[in-house]
C-alpha cells in the first residue's frame, strides 16, 4: 500500500502518454472480492459501527491456497484454503500512526454461520480461527474478527503464497538478521547466521516455518512475520524504488497481481485514496504486535485470549486511541509522589496506558 501511495504519480509522469495504459493494466490486475461484499451486505445490520471518522481498519489475510501451478509445490490442493496469516491493520484518523495486530490461526473463537463456496451454509461453531477462511472465505473471516473484537473492518486484502514471493523478489529481496543458522526441510530453508538477504522463496519459508525455529510456537512465528514486514517497509523506503519507474513498475505489477480486495480498493485509485497520507508516518509509529494470548485451557496446542488485556487492546483500536508496544508487555502501573515528610504532595494515582508486547518498523534485529 505504501508503495502504491508513493508510486502512482511518479509512474504516470515518467511514462508520459503510456502512463494511462500502464495505470489501467495495473489497476486491472487487482481482483475485486464481489462475493465477500455481497455476503457482508447481507449481515450489515449486525456488524459493528465505526466510531471515529477517517480511522480505517484493514484486514490483511495470507491465504495458504495450493491452487494453481505456482502454489501447488507447497502441498496437495484439496479444494480448500485457510488463513495462514491474519493481521488487523489500524490506521489512525490523522494518519500519524499505524498498528498491525496479528491474530493467531490456532485461537479458539466463535465462528458465525457462513456461506460455503458451494452455496450451502455452515452452522455456528466454536473452533480454531483459521477455519473461518476455509468455511466461508474472507467474508466469514471478517465477520469472525468483528465478533471477536467489536471493531468494524472497513477493507480487506488477500494475498497468496505466489503473490508474497513475487513482491519480495520485486524489491530485490529483504534483509533479516538470524541469530543462528536455519536448516528446515519442511520449509525448504537453509540459511547461515547473521544478516541475510532473503529472496521471495526464502522469505516465504522464513515467515511460515516454525518447527525448527525458536521454540516452535505459532506466537514466535507471528513475531518473526511482524519483524519481516517491518524490514520490508524499511527496504522500500530506503531504496530508490519509489522514484525509479524502471524499478517501480515490477513492484507495482507484482503487488497488484497478487491482491484480492474489497471492491472499493480494487483499483490503484482506491488504494491511493486510502494510503496517500501514510508516507509521513515515522517508522517508530508503525507498530506490530500479537493479540494477548495464552494456551487454551483444554488444549495446549490451541490459543485463547488473555483478558482483560485483549479487551483493552480492542477498545483502544476501536476508539482510535494510541497503542504502546514494548518487548515485555502487557503491563500496567501507577505513579505517585514519593517525596518524604512535609514536602509530600497529595498522592494522585495515574494509570498509564497499557503496554503490549510488540515491536516497530524502526527496530533492527541485528542491533
Amino acid at each position: 500500500m505504501r508503495i502504491t501511495a508513493f508510486g502512482v504519480t511518479a509512474l504516470l509522469v515518467a511514462a508520459g502518454g503510456v502512463g494511462w495504459a500502464v495505470y489501467a493494466k495495473l489497476s486491472g490486475n487487482i481482483t475485486p472480492d464481489e462475493a465477500a461484499a455481497a455476503e457482508l451486505a447481507r449481515y450489515d445490520r449486525e456488524r459493528p459501527t465505526s466510531l471515529v471518522k477517517d480511522a480505517r481498519n484493514i484486514l490483511l489475510i495470507g491465504s495458504d491456497s495450493r491452487e494453481g501451478t505456482a502454489n501447488a509445490r507447497y502441498g496437495r490442493d484439496n479444494g480448500t484454503e485457510r488463513s495462514d496469516t491474519t493481521i488487523l491493520l489500524h490506521l489512525s484518523a490523522g494518519r500519524d500512526n499505524a498498528t498491525a495486530v496479528s491474530i493467531p490461526r490456532d485461537l479458539m473463537v466463535d465462528l458465525p454461520g457462513c456461506r460455503r463456496p458451494d452455496g450451502s451454509r455452515s452452522a455456528p461453531r466454536f473452533a480454531m480461527f483459521n477455519q473461518a477462511f476455509q468455511l466461508g472465505g474472507s467474508a466469514c473471516t471478517i465477520r469472525t474478527v468483528e465478533k471477536l473484537t467489536d471493531i468494524r473492518v472497513d477493507h480487506h486484502v488477500v494475498v497468496d503464497f505466489h503473490g508474497f514471493k513475487e513482491m519480495v523478489d520485486a524489491v530485490d529481496g529483504v534483509a533479516v538478521c538470524l541469530r543462528q543458522p536455519i536448516d528446515d526441510r519442511a520449509a525448504k530453508l537453509r540459511l547461515p547466521a547473521g544478516r541475510v538477504t532473503l529472496n521471495g522463496e526464502q522469505a516465504l519459508g522464513y515467515v511460515r516455518a516454525r518447527k525448527t525455529l525458536g521454540d516452535g510456537s505459532d506466537t514466535e512465528r507471528m513475531e518473526r512475520q511482524q519483524r519481516f514486514l517491518g524490514a520490508l517497509v524499511n527496504k522500500v523506503r530506503s531504496n530508490d524504488v519509489l522514484l525509479n519507474p524502471a524499478k517501480l513498475y515490477p513492484v507495482l505489477d507484482a503487488a497488484t497481481s497478487s491482491l484480492t480486495t474489497d471492491p472499493e480498493l480494487a483499483s490503484l485509485r482506491g488504494l491511493y485514496a486510502l494510503v496517500r497520507g501514510l508516507r509521513d508516518i515515522p517508522m517508530e509509529q508503525v507498530q506490530f504486535l500479537t493479540v494477548p494470548r495464552e494456551s487454551y485451557a483444554y488444549d495446549t496446542n490451541r490459543d485463547q485470549l488473555v483478558e482483560p488485556a485483549a479487551k483493552r487492546l480492542f477498545e483502544r483500536l476501536r476508539t482510535d486511541t494510541p497503542v504502546v508496544v514494548a518487548g515485555n508487555g502487557p503491563r500496567e502501573g501507577s505513579y505517585g509522589d514519593s517525596r518524604p515528610g512535609p514536602f509530600r504532595e497529595p498522592t494522585v494515582t495515574v494509570s498509564p496506558p497499557p503496554t503490549f508486547r510488540g515491536n516497530t518498523a524502526a527496530e533492527d534485529t541485528c542491533e
